[in-house]
């Protein structure tokens, strides 16, 4: 059965620290570099976001859109991200959610509702005062083939599961509306077998989505479908674990967990970056600043298990940890990822090798030697070895991915020996 790749979560130019080239002619260039084959419109609530896609996209027979005028195979899919903050009981509650639509009425539906709520133009990810099951209420209304999926669930300050607002299961969070709820997003900082540990969760698709402010960054998730036909219907379908013989989720494109910002806890202005159990050990206090830790997704995760570390579940889609190109070609040239080095190694490997995922994920290293530099292809086989040194992200900063150590730095400086 075909696969289709996925990335139905980023953000459009009018979303605050979002790229000026995050616009509908990029993100569709972008998504053939990369090799996505959907890509969300982004940001359906802002007024003049919305404007443009209504005058540059024309929905296909599959319900999916296209660029008007545009031989790109890119499709699109309607979705926006919400930010909900709200008190429910006396605690304050802040939650990102994203909407999917299936059509611009739809998507007409549901800006009407929140106009009344907030001001969507304030920004591309409007910050409402709305409870999130308020919201689920207004999308399902809105249309039986729109659905919500709860946004990197585990971030720290904005989530469903976060440790600074968030609940401690999906009922207690959408109520009664709870049933509707049926997949959810992993966010940088966690990966599917940190989920698996929730029976809570069983019931639900994980998926993973990009959540990315430049156009360079989409695809470093996504989700990979196994559909009969692309189509809107297929992909909701899929989405909703409604059909488990045509429509499915085939496996995830994954972050190494440890590389998002918020894995590990910690208190960024005192450079302090603490494991769970060194959390614990201090009691959730810095060491240096006696201030309370920004507590992370591991930790919160071990708070929320109901299994053990290493739980296998049986029939779930299986998933990639991958290392973004870019960023494994500047290691093993030595220089930062936004450097004209880089770009000039990387254009003609996307321009040979055909697009990024497959170059990351299928094309033997044999080729890859073939249209790169030797230490570039050495990267690209670590990568997919997981031979990683990774220094886990904590409040808001990055962890470093390493692949390359000293020794074999070392080893390769002095010509010593190949290491394929």
């Amino acid at each position: 059965m075909p696969e289709y790749i996925t990335d139905l979560h980023f953000h459009s130019k009018y979303s605050r620290a979002v790229s000026k080239q995050m616009d509908l002619e990029h993100i569709s260039q972008w998504a053939a570099i990369k090799g996505i084959d959907v890509v969300t419109a982004a940001d359906f609530t802002h007024p003049a976001w919305f404007a443009e896609l209504n005058k540059k996209l024309e929905q296909q027979d599959n319900g999916l859109y296209r660029l008007k005028g545009n031989e790109s195979n890119t499709h699109f899919m309607l979705t926006t991200e919400i930010s909900c903050i709200y008190k429910r009981g006396s605690q304050t509650r802040r939650l990102h959610n994203v909407i999917i639509a299936p059509d611009l009425k739809t998507v007409v539906a549901i800006n009407k509702q929140l106009n009344l709520i907030g001001n969507l133009k304030s920004d591309g990810r409007p910050i409402l005062g709305l409870d999130s099951e308020k919201l689920l209420e207004i999308v399902i209304e809105a249309s039986p083939e729109a659905m919500l999926i709860p946004a990197h669930i585990w971030t720290p300050w904005f989530s469903m599961f976060g440790s600074k607002s968030g609940f401690d299961t999906v009922e207690e969070c959408f109520g009664k509306l709870s049933k509707h709820i049926t997949a959810v997003e992993t966010g940088l900082s966690s990966d599917p077998p940190m989920n698996w540990r929730l029976s809570q969760l069983d019931r639900m698709a994980i998926v993973s989505f990009s959540d990315a402010h430049s156009p360079a960054n989409l695809g470093r998730e996504a989700t990979v479908f196994n559909l009969k036909s692309l189509s809107y219907h297929n992909l909701l379908g899929a989405l909703r674990n409604t059909d488990q013989r045509d429509n499915t989720i085939a496996y995830t494109i994954e972050f190494h967990p440890e590389e998002g910002r918020y894995h590990w806890d910690g208190h960024r202005a005192c450079n302090v970056r603490l494991s769970p159990p060194e959390t614990k050990k201090h009691k959730g206090i810095c060491p240096k600043c006696k201030k309370k830790l920004t507590v992370g997704v591991s930790y919160r995760v071990q708070e929320l298990a109901d299994r053990n570390e290493g739980y296998k579940p049986k029939n779930r889609p299986s998933y990639k940890s991958l290392v973004p190109l870019r960023e494994i070609i500047a290691e093993a040239l030595g220089v930062g990822v936004n450097t004209k080095t880089v770009q000039k190694e990387y254009e003609p490997l996307i321009e040979q090798g055909g697009n990024e995922i497959d170059i990351l994920t299928n094309l033997s290293i044999e080729k890859i030697k073939t249209i790169t530099l030797p230490k570039i292809a050495i990267a690209i086989k670590k990568m997919r070895d997981g031979d990683l040194v990774i220094e886990p992200g904590y409040d808001g900063e990055y962890g470093i991915v390493k692949i390359f150590n000293k020794q074999e730095d070392a080893i390769e400086a002095s010509g010593q020996t190949k290491l394929i």
